[in-house]
């Protein structure tokens, strides 16, 4: 049995940055990933990481522009703490070996975002995140006698002890199908977001809600997990970004009568409003017939410099022409919302723990909050960064306080003969797990995106309701035992059907609209009713409903405008 100080449960920046963390404390550490580090979601990431660090811009001034952002549903402490520390952590990366862009005179650049009072999101040109994620993943090599690494390995479930801490996990080998139980004194999560859940998602095909789902299984709280984000620029029916970097860079959005429409919604910050605005604004304009008759608006990168695209934005050129068949640098290219990113996750506190003692959880998968109802651009990768790292120092000091706590082989065995259910059912006993997933992902897209009605939500409910019962009988054909993404697969719909559940209950139970929960049928923010986080856990007839309150320092909530 391998056993560590603390685990790490996903090789994106969150959990790289944990398990470097929990090293440098001197503790045993182990991470975990089931697909090569590098091959993490976090690639994906674009636009660049927030930072204020220049002499004109404050910290105080990036924590209210996400505190705004998010509809007043952040956690203001947690905010204050990670814009306090995003100066040193971005200056950290650049000495590690980050290139980030540099201006005219040397210095580290910035391009503007959305929901932003000044310029300070610091970036590689459009691709931020795979820049940093490889120079973490240098580190881990450079210290691979502290940090023992599992790659390939698909995490199955969470191992629990008898007074409910959590102490390790069960994983299974995908090069060859073996089974393994990890033992460990800290278990972090950092598996990444749930998009996979819905169709089409601009979320890489690991993104399933493994971290979301194992969490809410062992009794850990989930926290607003209704609070769903559509990026505004998405390739249609493909689902791929394009970066918000491009509206940064001077980028217009056009509907079908050549109107610059943002002026209506948001005539201070036109394209530069907070997603959920801009969002909102294109899915009204396609509803209301100023769309392209394949239900899209456009974006005019046209106007930026050739030059300066090809400098700041080469692969959107590049996507761009492979998947839309169009030059970006001469012509429009049609984009409509996309489902994005998950600003819910599991409960934690500002030091990454959960409610369940020894699990802790940092990234996509956590909802610490500092993005309460809406994600500003270019805070992932901070969020990532400063609570991986606090996550990692803190599961550290935990394990250095206790004994190494083997789990019963009894867990072993239980998810041995789950699997082998799984492998075990017969052709044609039920329904195909992509069909399970098409479903899922089409009604999900339909009925809890944009916007969102009691009817839609309901009905979306019921669906994956439907849905679990029949993922108890899907079928695969892959019975083999070497790299079976096919019962993989069956397991990740699970991971999706749980974090679907629970964002249907979330969304129904929310009746006002709050940053990315837009219901049709209750149209106002309701601060006096609302201005609290739902948890849910997990009972035995579905999820079970709980409020906790949100954390005001010195930001009172008023009306949001840009």
């Amino acid at each position: 049995m391998p056993d560590h100080d603390v685990l790490v449960i996903g090789a994106g920046l969150a959990g790289q940055r944990a398990a470097l963390a929990a090293a440098e404390q001197g503790v045993s550490v182990g991470i975990i990933s089931k697909v090569h580090p590098v091959r993490s979601h976090s690639n994906a990431a674009q636009g660049g990481i927030n930072a204020a660090l220049q002499e004109d811009d404050s910290w105080e001034s990036h924590a209210f522009d996400t505190i705004k952002g998010s509809d007043y549903l952040a956690d203001q402490d947690a905010v204050e703490i990670m814009c306090r520390a995003a100066p040193d952590e971005l200056l950290h990366l650049e000495h590690l070996g980050v290139t980030f862009h540099r201006n005219e005179e040397g210095k580290l650049g910035t391009r503007a975002f959305g929901g932003a009072s000044a310029a300070r999101t610091y970036y590689v040109a459009d691709i931020t995140g795979q820049a940093i994620m490889h120079v973490l993943y240098e580190q881990l090599m450079k210290f691979s006698d502290d940090v023992a690494r599992y790659e390939e390995y698909f995490t199955t479930g969470l191992a629990m002890d008898g007074g409910g801490n959590c102490v390790g996990a069960v994983c299974r080998n995908v090069q060859d199908g073996s089974m393994e139980l990890f033992g460990a004194k800290a278990v972090i999560l950092a598996t990444g977001g749930s998009g996979q859940a819905w169709k089409p998602t601009t979320n890489a095909l690991i993104c399933t809600g493994d971290g979301m789902s194992m969490a809410y299984q062992a009794g850990a709280k989930l926290m607003d997990m209704e609070m769903i984000q559509y990026h505004p620029t998405t390739l249609a029916g493909k689902g791929f970004l394009i970066t918000e970097g491009a509206r940064g860079e001077g980028a217009h959005l056009l509907n079908a009568n050549g109107e610059r429409f943002m002026e209506r919604y948001a005539p201070n910050k036109m394209e530069l409003a907070s997603r959920d605005v801009v969002s909102r604004a294109e899915q009204t304009e396609i509803q209301e017939g100023r769309g392209f008759p394949d239900g899209t608006v456009a974006l005019d990168i046209t106007v930026v410099p050739r030059k300066r695209i090809h400098e700041a934005l080469r692969e959107i050129v590049l996507v761009g022409r492979d998947f839309a068949g169009v030059d970006i640098t001469k012509e429009p290219i049609h984009i409509k919302p996309g489902n994005h990113y998950a600003m819910g996750g599991v409960k934690t506190d500002t030091e990454g723990r959960t409610n369940v003692p020894g699990l802790y959880a940092a990234g996509e998968v956590a909802c610490v909050s500092v993005h309460g109802g809406n994600r500003l651009g270019a805070n992932s990768l901070l969020d990532t960064l400063i609570f991986g790292r606090r996550s990692g120092v803190d599961a550290a000091d935990r394990a250095k306080g206790r004994d190494l706590t083997n789990p019963s082989l009894a867990i072993l065995r239980d998810e041995e003969s789950r699997i082998g259910g799984i492998m075990g059912r017969e052709k044609g006993s039920g329904r195909r797990v992509s069909e399970i997933r098409r479903e899922l992902g089409e009604a999900m897209d339909s009925q809890v995106a944009v916007f969102r009605d009691a009817e839609g939500l309901n009905a979306a409910l019921e669906t994956v309701k439907r849905l679990k019962e029949e993922a108890e009988s899907c079928y695969i054909d892959d019975k083999g035992s070497v790299f079976n993404q096919d019962v993989l697969g069956a397991i990740e719909l699970n991971y999706m059907l749980d974090c679907a559940e629970t964002t249907c209950v979330g969304a129904i139970h929310r009746t006002e609209s709050r940053g990315a929960q837009f219901r049709t049928d209750f149209p106002e923010r309701n601060d006096e009713e609302w201005l609290k986080h739902i948890d849910l856990t997990k009972g035995d007839d579905g999820p079970e409903i709980s409020y906790s309150d949100v954390t005001i320092t010195q930001w009172e909530p008023q009306e949001r405008t840009y």
